[in-house]
């Protein structure tokens, strides 16, 4: 049994039917340097070739600039499996990249708590 909006790869009482990694053919590392705070977006390109249904999800959210840990919070994956699939749509010219604006400390406490908010907002 589905829950509701979630489709078929997940199950109310066993959870993901599909191992994370499973999404990404076993790919942990992405052909793209990313990190938690990069952001992403879409070119408006036609990816050519096929898509899985996790990338069409990424592709999606991706209609607005918004960072590589909120997509990964969306999509319920793992970020290592989040930043491949975020790496094939950059590859194939679906989504364009780049590094996040600040140069200062990316362990600054204000700005982890700022994405936090960022994240539980979309949750």
């Amino acid at each position: 049994m589905t829950a509701a909006g979630d489709g078929p790869w997940l199950d109310d009482a066993a959870g993901r039917l599909v191992r994370p990694f499973t999404v990404s053919n076993g790919r942990t590392r992405p052909t793209v340097a990313l990190d938690l705070v990069s952001q992403v977006m879409a070119t408006g390109a036609t990816p050519l070739g096929y898509l899985g249904p996790e990338h069409v999800q990424a592709l999606e959210r991706c209609r607005v600039p918004v960072a590589v840990a909120e997509v990964a919070a969306h999509l319920k994956l793992p970020v290592a499996v989040t930043k491949v699939l975020l790496a094939d749509l950059v590859d194939c010219g679906a989504l364009t990249t780049k590094p996040p604006a600040f140069h200062h400390n990316p362990t600054d406490r204000a700005l982890l708590e700022a994405v936090l908010d960022g994240l539980r907002r979309q949750l």
